[in-house]
């Protein structure tokens, strides 16, 4: 065999505004080039701290146990399903998107008796409907989607956690979209358990999973009565890792740690509410110029519209994967198509971290016009462009 040696990666530079991975600022990139130390060297200790301290402010918690799993958001999934549900205990997962089915397929698999509640795509649950099947099923665990990527959808958290706590049950949260660009606050929200992504609104490669654990999810886990079915992410050590004691576990992304780093100095040296105003301002500058174009939200209630994750209904007649490819190709700009039953129906737009900014919300209007009326969809020439910077002007 004759071997071969491939030429030296050059991707192109893209304008991510689909659902994930978003834009990366230089300076985490930077971070991630530089120099690796030992998972147990005094100085990667200090950044496993500050990272620590770094999470705890943009979940707005003062829960110890809050950390970066060693994996994508699909691993602080599991983490938490795995830690806080044995075999036989009863789980309601609420499911109104393809990531609500995820979480309740783990929890499937670990053995829980799972009662999936289920919603249309697009929707959100209402606490009565919570309180009904907590009432029902008496579950130990009730997991649900804050904003479900899929539908773009934003879910109501505070009267549900009332419920669910209410009835003795631990409220588990799906934030991997939401951390960063929404207001999450754990504490406020009395939520004992919670996973995100690094690649999303904290505009990091992806490859880490911050997750947070309060005092009873804690307790919780230190009361099972069976081995955690998972050794690689069982709090139980990780927590030695990460904690006081340092004991060693695995050898951590040591370069993921550092941009991880970096990307958190910027979100909290921007301020967590000027970071939410802009992933909001640049949302309804986005919603003003589609609606401009005739492109309605795939979300009906725009209460429940998720503001960086802008799900829109394909326009009838207008090709899918056509107006991606043009978008790609021709303008460098990646968006998402729909997932499950809303695969070929609808478009997911992101504006998540970096991504969220005027120059981006103009040029995808202006791209998406030509797109088009390359497919016969002609709109009044300019109206998303002027719609969108009326709401700039504002």
């Amino acid at each position: 065999m004759t071997a071969t040696c491939p030429n030296p990666i050059q991707p192109p530079v893209r304008t991510l505004m689909g659902p994930g991975p978003s834009d990366v600022a230089p300076s985490v990139l930077a971070a991630l080039a530089a120099p690796t130390v030992g998972h147990l060297d005094p100085y990667f200790l200090q950044i496993m701290d500050e990272v620590q301290t770094m999470l705890r402010q943009v979940f707005q918690t003062e829960n110890q146990m809050t950390m970066a799993i060693s994996g994508t958001g699909s691993a602080g999934m599991e983490t938490c399903v795995v830690n806080l549900i044995e075999p036989g205990d009863k789980a309601i997962i609420c499911q109104n998107g393809v990531f609500g089915g995820r979480m309740a397929d783990v929890a499937e698999r670990v053995g829980a008796d799972v009662t999936k509640l289920e919603r249309p795509f697009g929707e959100v649950f209402s606490t009565e409907e919570i309180a009904a099947a907590v009432d029902q099923h008496k579950p130990e665990v009730v997991g649900i989607v804050h904003a479900e990527t899929s539908t773009g959808a934003l879910q109501p958290l505070e009267e549900i956690s009332k419920v669910v706590h209410d009835a003795g049950a631990l409220l588990l949260v799906d934030c991997v979209t939401s951390l960063g660009g929404l207001p999450v606050e754990i504490d406020r929200l009395n939520i004992d358990a919670a996973y995100s992504g690094t690649q999303k609104c904290l505009s990091c490669p992806p490859g880490l999973s911050p997750v947070t654990f309060s005092p009873q999810a804690l307790a919780a886990m230190d009361a099972r009565k069976q081995k955690v079915s998972s050794w690689y992410l069982d709090i139980g050590m990780l927590r030695n890792y990460w904690g006081a004691d340092r004991a060693y576990h695995h050898t951590a992304p040591i370069n993921m740690n550092y941009g991880l780093h970096q990307a958190l100095r910027l979100v909290l040296a921007e301020g967590l509410e000027a970071r939410f105003a802009r992933h909001r301002l640049h949302h309804e500058a986005l919603r003003a110029g589609l609606q401009a174009m005739g492109i309605a939200y795939s979300v009906a209630n725009s209460d429940h519209s998720l503001p960086m994750l802008n799900s829109v209904l394909i326009p009838d007649g207008v090709d899918d994967a056509a107006v991606r490819k043009q978008l790609l190709n021709d303008f460098g700009i990646e968006i998402g198509g729909g997932l499950g039953p809303m695969k070929g129906k609808t478009w997911r737009i992101g504006l998540m971290g970096e991504a969220a900014k005027k120059s981006n919300v103009i040029l995808f209007l202006g791209a998406l016009e030509q797109c088009l009326g390359a497919q016969g969809k002609n709109a009044e020439p300019g109206a998303g462009v002027a719609a969108a910077n009326k709401r700039y002007l504002e």
